[in-house]
């Protein structure tokens, strides 16, 4: 199975890309032991529309032709579920029992995912009420990933 994070936004050099790139590849490399074949971060270009409708729509057409053919897409939401880090990896262990290729998350921009695209979704998450800042949820994203992997290896998890 492969993770994908398609995200709208560049994240700028410095310790937010140094930090998102460090869970990234940690999740990649022992997400081998678990059945991860790669876990990879793909950035969406924003757009330049003048109308947030318009930039929603053409945002979120360009991260649909990024998701990977019969994968389970999840977005990230503010009025999605807020879900605890166990629940996660049993979403993954899930998707991966059920020999899903793909897992996709889905980080929209500043004015949201079409509906189009949130109807694709098989699950809606969120970290909480508060708002965040793009580059924090993608790392917050990257780490959950990288957490959820572990516990999916094995390794103890100091909750339980």
């Amino acid at each position: 199975m492969r993770i994908v994070v398609a995200a709208v936004g560049r994240l700028k050099q410095g310790p937010e890309r140094e930090l998102a790139e460090r869970y990234r590849k940690r999740a990649a490399d022992t997400g081998r032991q678990a059945g991860i074949s790669a876990v990879d971060v793909i950035e969406i270009r924003e757009s330049r529309a003048g109308d947030s409708d318009r930039r929603m729509l053409e945002e979120s057409i360009a991260m649909a032709n990024v998701i990977p053919d019969q994968a389970a897409a999840v977005i990230l939401d503010p009025r999605g579920e807020s879900i605890s880090s166990a629940a996660f990896a049993g979403r993954l262990q899930g998707w991966r029992s059920e020999n899903a290729p793909a897992v996709a998350f889905i980080v929209g921009g500043h004015d949201g995912l079409a509906p189009s695209l949130r109807e694709k979704s098989s699950l809606a998450i969120a970290f909480g009420p508060a708002t965040w800042p793009h580059q924090l949820a993608r790392i917050m994203l990257l780490e959950q990933i990288y957490r959820a992997i572990t516990m999916l290896t094995g390794h103890p998890y100091h909750r339980n």
